[in-house]
């Protein structure tokens, strides 16, 4: 009898450390979800701080409304996270225009926003809606009109052999998708990739070339931005604006040494690689060749001009992928890399602003990338190679009036 006790005190002991156990587990758990329902609510809690001016968001919404005014009303500017309409977009920056009087006046504005339009994430909600977010900007660099024993790398126009095919001219399902290519032997083959036109020098003396460099390196790099400063020997300036490319895949040669056991991922920046070339210029052909992209160059009067023919605004202007909103205006949160006078990484600082959607580019591709220009030279240049966090976009689209409830995208 005693033992039977004994054994039923020890099974009421066990059974309470199990419960005990249990409970612990679940409050764990419990105040887990709620740092990570914090966690995930953050960026939301700066919604509408803007770190810039006024001024500059006032002068990206119109280079947008320029581009919508051009366009048909009814004509999609966008599939992603829904369909949007020119004029859906037009409308929405016409409202939110309407609301820069209260810029001094953050929670008054942040109400009014709220009130009158939708919020769209890209990529969806929760941590599914984190986009990349990168950096790009406009390099000056040295270079003449005529070819010369200094000036001896050709930026080229558009040739007029490259024929650019939209295959939803004859698939309705690829409507947007486009090859790049031209006919040789009667038949529609690819263009020419880098190493036929730098390597073996397949475009040369046709009439193509429009202006010359130093730097081959410079001149790369370049074409990875896709627009830049050509500055001439009695320093004048002409703007170098993105005419065409040759359809070819495009390849990050910092993938290449990565993959190849040459650099280590926190060495992977603009920088670094500019480094790793002026180091090691017996490899630098090679590297080039392993991006078959080619980007053929166009004189501007009032460049950079994005994939809306509208020149873009620095720290405002956002590159995304083509099917969301072209022109429209949203709000990302993330964070900046902070580069010291000589260049030096320091840190990062986070920031929230408005942007625009005004371009493109062939790398950012999918509804979880950015990309944001950061202006020309040299200091924006350290910044935007810098630049790849994460962070959080909301496109913003005026509010329909039969809708009664909030829609996110």
């Amino acid at each position: 009898m005693v033992r039977s006790v004994y054994k039923a005190i020890f099974r009421f002991k066990v059974g309470m450390r199990f419960l005990k156990a249990i409970l612990l587990i679940f409050f764990l758990l419990l105040s887990a979800c709620k740092e990570s329902s914090q966690i995930r609510k953050e960026p939301e809690s700066r919604l509408f701080e803007d770190d810039l001016d006024r001024e500059s968001l006032s002068r990206a919404i119109q280079q947008s409304l320029n581009y919508l005014t051009k366009i048909p009303p009814d004509r999609l500017v966008g599939e992603e996270p829904r369909q949007f309409t020119a004029q859906e977009v037009k409308e929405s920056l016409l409202s939110f225009k309407e609301l820069l009087d209260l810029w001094d006046q953050p929670e008054v504005l942040a109400n009014e926003i709220q009130s009158r339009f939708d919020l769209y994430q890209p990529g969806g909600h929760g941590e599914g809606g984190e986009v990349l977010v990168t950096g790009y900007y406009q390099p000056i660099i040295e270079g003449s009109l005529t070819e010369s024993p200094d000036h001896r790398f050709p930026v080229y126009q558009r040739p007029g052999d490259l024929i650019e095919v939209d295959l939803g001219n004859f698939r309705p399902q690829l409507r947007g998708e486009k090859v790049a290519g031209r006919i040789a032997g009667g038949r529609f083959v690819p263009y020419l990739s880098r190493h036929e036109i730098d390597g073996l020098g397949r475009l040369r003396g046709k009439g193509y070339e429009i202006a010359w460099v130093k730097d081959p390196v410079e001149l790369f790099f370049l074409h990875i931005q896709g627009s830049g400063i050509l500055q001439l020997g009695d320093d004048r300036l002409h703007h170098l604006n993105y005419a065409a490319s040759n359809g070819r895949p495009y390849r990050s040669i910092g993938k290449v040494l990565l993959d190849n056991g040459k650099m280590e991922k926190d060495e992977i920046s603009m920088q670094g690689l500019l480094r790793y070339l002026r180091d090691h210029p017996e490899e630098r052909d090679t590297l080039f060749a392993q991006n078959e992209r080619y980007i053929f160059f166009r004189f501007v009067e009032n460049g950079p001009l994005g994939s809306l023919e509208v020149p873009l605004t620095p720290g405002r202007s956002l590159a995304t992928d083509v099917n969301l909103p072209k022109g429209a205006l949203a709000f990302l949160v993330t964070r900046r890399p902070l580069v010291d006078n000589s260049g030096k990484f320091v840190g990062w600082q986070p920031f929230s602003r408005f942007v625009l959607n005004q371009d493109t580019g062939i790398a950012i591709q999918g509804p979880k990338r950015a990309d944001l220009y950061f202006g020309s030279g040299e200091k924006a240049g350290l910044a935007a190679g810098r630049m790849n966090a994460p962070g959080r976009l909301y496109f913003l689209i005026k509010k329909r009036e039969d809708e009664g409830v909030k829609d996110v995208g």
